[in-house]
């Protein structure tokens, strides 16, 4: 029995040494270890991205065809020429991103009932015009084709005019819905310029047009798609 409790006595001094020894560790290591923190798997939201605004455009024309008498839309007519300044100008506000230009683009016809009666009116055409950005940097073509035979070919005709009706002899022709999407380096304007026209006529005889100055189609409904960004900075103002 001695033994026995001998021995149980030994056992209780090494683990209380073993203890003493840990705490007196802890204590010179600035004590207790705490358990390391997790690190935030949450991302940090991004700030949300302005929706997209459509307009209509703000568009300087330098030839205007006049305001339709169905659709009651303004009809601006694209002249050929090298210098964007020639072209329909088109204000494009602040934005964020690639903005996205769109309207209809229209063969320009002049009309005659005689002509019609006599079998002999009907004309192709085939205009190409360009969208530049104001340092004559071509963005895209655009092309619309289509054939006139009869007044109902027209797309509409134009008021104040001196034909019945109060019209103009020359119309929109044809109808194609031209999408553009615009680098985000854009600013303030691009021009929508012409290029050449082609005309067939009813002999078979094609006439090609593509002077300096030259009406050779019509524009409409021109829309512009884009995120809204901030204004400008304004230059500072000098010191008197």
């Amino acid at each position: 029995m001695r033994l026995v409790a001998l021995a149980l006595a030994c056992a209780t001094l090494v683990s209380a040494s073993v203890t003493d020894a840990q705490s007196f560790l802890g204590q010179a290591s600035g004590g207790t270890r705490k358990a390391p923190q997790k690190k935030s798997t949450r991302a940090a939201k991004k700030a949300p991205e302005p929706a997209l605004s459509r307009i209509v455009a703000d568009v300087k024309c330098s030839s205007e065809l006049g305001i339709g008498v169905t659709t009651s839309r303004r009809f601006c007519d694209v002249l050929t020429g090298s210098d964007p300044k020639e072209g329909v100008l088109v204000d494009i506000p602040p934005h964020r991103g690639p903005v996205t230009i769109s309207f209809q683009l229209h063969n320009r016809h002049t009309y005659s009932a005689e002509l019609v009666k006599l079998k002999q009116a009907y004309r192709k055409y085939t205009a190409t015009v360009g969208v530049l950005t104001m340092d004559n940097t071509l963005v895209d073509r655009a092309v619309v084709q289509s054939e006139f035979r009869t007044e109902k070919d027209l797309f509409d005709r134009i008021g104040g005019g001196a034909g019945p009706g109060g019209v103009k002899a020359i119309a929109p022709s044809g109808d194609e819905l031209i999408t553009i999407e615009l680098p985000a380096d854009v600013q303030e304007q691009v021009s929508i310029l012409g290029e050449k026209l082609s005309v067939m006529r009813n002999d078979g005889v094609v006439d090609n047009f593509s002077s300096a100055g030259r009406p050779i189609a019509s524009i409409s409904n021109v829309m512009l798609e884009y995120r809204p960004g901030p204004p400008p900075k304004k230059a500072p103002a000098k010191k008197p």
